[in-house]
């Protein structure tokens, strides 16, 4: 079987499943281990108990096991068990067993019969067994019992699934023998994990209930249905005998009886029966265990080398210790202060690459929100002529003006001008959000340290809220400083002479911009009918005058190309089902945009693309729509008043002066405002952070009490150096082994194609009496002409032995049977007889 240090592998696997269970995902290590699989009431539990030899599991109908049970047996001197979420308990009475695994079932599943992955964890010492460990999963159902969800079924299996997927777990299928083995699901499901039978072990239960006439001999022996590693038969205690209290050592010595006296078994007596069974589990583990040990051992290194440093720091650790805790506040500060400065400024080390940091979004705030915010304000082009009109008019009075008063153009200056202010404002709110953002990023780091990161994030949000007044009373100085003086000799500002000339030179201008692309990126086209295959995402290039779409983004197959001409952007509002934000494009000139729509909605994932895009698309002159006022009565007259073409004139002059003078105004606040709010919030924070965060910490209080860890810190410290303590003391276990365990190979492989088929399994007609009968000495009597078999050891197995296995060589010159019958198909490691 193995050496003593093999030997000890299996309570180590246990300390290590204990140790793993108790911290959580610490060490994501899959443990080897056996997981018993079967159908509802194929015998598993019962199978366990005989392992134990006492009653402990719970009984009744529907699903009895609800949460993954892990068993540890230990062979000890004396018995009792304990559970893991008891520690220090020792239970002598397995009926309070029972009790407590009800109790704890109940605790997390709740009464209705529903399951929970979470696993309970039992280990039992006993004389009685051998060292194993084993996982009893819920047994496979149909129906759903009482108040379970109709999915039950796929639930299970879903569970079952975690467990025996993991290619260090063995699989014991547990099937009762009174039901058509072909359509196992237990031998399905490890089939379809394990489909070269490595892992699978068969057990085939409920012998002594087969219908009389019948027997299980050919399964048995692995000729019919067989598996790599074959069968073991048992015979478990019957309804009858669990409400009697049937003494589980009188069920194993009955047990015994059945295989010795039954004819169809007594020949293979030694290889059937529970204690059978769990020798050669015992063996399978333990040397499961030994194939799986380089990697096992690379996986403990691994997680010890990642654990080393924290462990390091907390060896030796005493919370008390005021000397640590004042430098470890200057170490947490400068940490603070060093990662908001990266997060500000940027770095190249630690780049984040799954969402922008808050420096790359004060740059967008900067250069794309503000920009689309400011051109958002300006007025509709029939409003701005008709204020002019109205300004020419009332400066000149009851008198006729023969030039264009520069007291009209001041006053509609001043106006725009006026309007700034409110984009402005917002854009430093918006600067405001990500700096606080920011700061909550990195006090992330001091989460260990509860009360330090509150009063941390209190200092430095107060200094923002008291730095935002004064950046916003500057900024609105700027607006008040552009309103003092209309400096009309600025060198861009184009003056009255020019004024006429000024919209051919604007035309020239956007001719001159050419075809240039401006972006490039996905969206989804949104309002596409369900009947021509509902939304889809395309590849588009925006341009200086056209924006088109292609079916990916290498740009061969055009889907279509939109002219840019009197196209306007507007908001849609968010459907109540999709995830995505809506904008839409469509016609001033209520024409078709999009073959037969008015509009083109474009979905994009985040209300941060949709303004990307606006931005992108406002350079490209695509303008947002203009939310106007009811109009009053007043508005409608002037809709219908026409001026005389010399008023117009004058109209058109000091709307190109206006026009002119804003551009400088706009291009000299788009300038000032970064500056403005860099200088007089962001470098100070930064500064304050610096220089003054840790004078505030120390007046704000008690020093001790701004370093008290919090309680999640100090279970993660002692996690961390128990798992560091158990993975030093595995690897120290594990080097102590000897490798050199002589163990036999695996099994040759099988057909085991008929498991899960369709149609059933293949099945043989039962052999002539010639062909049946027996030998007293336990083996078939040999093919004419053949000489007996020898008794040579087979492989690991309940019957692999036996000399007409099937995975035993093929011998010469076999004689045909002397009565024709149809026999069951060879397997691919035996030739068929001629």
């Amino acid at each position: 079987m193995g050496n003593r240090g093999m030997e000890d592998l299996i309570p180590l696997v246990n300390k290590l499943q204990d140790a793993f269970s108790s911290i959580g995902q610490a060490c994501n290590l899959d443990l080897p281990q056996i997981a018993v699989v079967g159908g509802q009431s194929a015998g598993k539990s019962s199978v366990l108990e005989n392992f134990v030899g006492r009653d402990f599991l719970p009984r009744g109908s529907g699903i009895v096991t609800r949460r993954p049970l892990v068993l540890q047996l230990i062979s000890a001197t004396a018995e009792w068990a304990e559970f893991l979420h008891c520690k220090g308990k020792k239970f002598t009475d397995f009926d309070e067993v029972r009790q407590e695994i009800e109790a704890e079932t109940d605790r997390v599943t709740g009464a209705n019969k529903g399951i929970s992955p979470v696993p309970i964890n039992l280990r039992v010492y006993s004389p009685h067994v051998l060292n194993l460990t084993l996982i009893d999963l819920p047994g496979i159902t149909k129906v759903p019992v009482g108040d379970q969800p109709v999915d039950i079924e796929q639930q299970i299996r879903d569970m079952i699934m975690q467990f025996i997927t993991r290619e260090s777990c063995l699989i014991l299928a547990v099937t009762p023998a009174n039901s058509d083995l072909a359509n196992s699901d237990a031998l399905k499901l490890a089939k379809d994990v394990d489909p070269q039978g490595l892992r699978t072990i068969g057990v085939i239960t409920k012998l002594d209930l087969m219908d009389e006439g019948t027997d299980a001999r050919e399964i048995l022996e692995n000729k019919l249905l067989p598996l790599r590693r074959g069968y073991i038969g048992v015979v478990n205690r019957s309804q009858k005998d669990i409400d009697g209290r049937k003494d589980i050592k009188a069920a194993l010595e009955a047990e015994r009886k059945f295989f010795l006296s039954h004819s169809s078994y007594r020949h293979m007596a030694e290889k059937m029966g529970t204690p059978r069974l769990q020798r050669v589990l015992n063996e399978q583990l333990t040397n499961h265990i030994r194939d799986t040990l380089p990697s096992f051992r690379s996986k403990l290194q691994s997680q010890l080398l990642d654990l080393d440093k924290e462990a390091e720091e907390y060896r030796g650790y005493r919370p008390d210790d005021p000397s640590r805790k004042t430098k470890q506040l200057l170490q947490m500060v400068q940490q603070f202060s060093v990662d908001f400065e990266k997060r500000i400024e940027g770095s190249g080390d630690q780049v984040d690459t799954v969402e922008l940091s808050g420096g790359a979004k004060i740059n967008r705030i900067f250069h794309e929100r503000f920009p689309f915010e400011l051109v958002k304000m300006e007025c509709d082009e029939k409003e701005m002529r008709r204020e002019i009109s109205y300004a020419i008019k009332n400066i000149h009075g009851i008198r006729t003006g023969l030039f264009t008063p520069d007291m009209a153009f001041e006053a509609i200056v001043k106006k725009q001008v006026i309007k700034l202010k409110g984009p402005c404002v917002k854009c430093v709110d918006m600067v405001i959000q990500e700096l606080i953002n920011t700061v909550r990023q990195c006090s992330n780091k001091l989460e260990c340290f509860p009360m330090l990161r509150e009063e941390t994030e209190r200092i430095v949000t107060s200094h923002i809220r008291d730095r935002e007044s004064r950046a916003k009373d500057q900024v609105l100085l700027l607006i008040d400083i552009q309103l003092s003086y209309i400096n009309t000799n600025h060198e861009d500002f184009i003056g009255f002479a020019n004024a006429q000339q000024r919209s051919s030179q604007t035309n020239k201008s956007q001719s001159s911009a050419g075809n240039q692309v401006i972006r490039k990126g996905w969206l989804t086209i949104n309002n596409i009918s369900i009947m021509k295959g509902g939304a889809k995402e395309y590849w588009f290039v925006l341009t200086a005058e056209s924006f088109s779409w292609f079916k990916d983004d290498e740009e061969k197959e055009k889907k279509y190309m939109l002219p840019l001409d009197n196209l306007k952007v507007r908001d849609v509002e968010k459907s109540f089902m999709s995830s995505k934000h809506i904008f839409c494009i469509f016609n001033t000139e209520s024409r078709n945009v999009y073959k037969d729509n008015r509009t083109l909605e474009l979905a994009c994932d985040s209300q941060e693309d949709v303004e990307s895009w606006k931005s992108s698309l406002l350079r490209a002159g695509v303008y947002p729509e203009k939310v106007m006022a009811v109009e009053s009565e007043t508005t409608t007259a002037a809709d219908n008043f026409s001026m005389d073409p010399q008023l117009e004139r004058k109209v058109e002059t000091i709307r190109n002066l206006v026009d002119s003078y804003m551009a400088i105004v706009n291009k000299c606040i788009r300038d000032l405002m970064p500056k403005t709010i860099m200088h007089l919030m962001i470098n100070n924070v930064k500064d304050f952070i610096n220089a003054e965060l840790l004078a505030q910490l120390y007046s704000a209080g008690d020093q001790n009490a701004l370093m008290d860890e919090s309680q999640e810190q100090a279970q993660r410290r002692d996690e961390v150096l128990k798992t560091h303590q158990a993975l030093k003391e595995a690897l120290a276990i594990i080097g102590d082994i000897s490798t050199t365990t002589i163990t036999v190979p695996v099994p040759p492989p099988v057909d085991s194609s008929w498991v899960g088929g369709p149609g059933g399994a293949r099945r043989s007609p039962p052999s002539s009496p010639t062909a049946s009968r027996r030998m007293s000495s336990g083996q078939r009597p040999s093919p004419r002409g053949a000489p007996p078999p020898p008794n040579r050891p087979g492989p690991l197995g309940p019957f692999n032995n036996s000399a007409d296995s099937p995975q035993a060589p093929s011998r010469p010159n076999r004689a045909p049977p002397s009565i024709p019958s149809r026999r069951p198909p060879p397997s691919p490691t035996r030739q068929a007889p001629p």
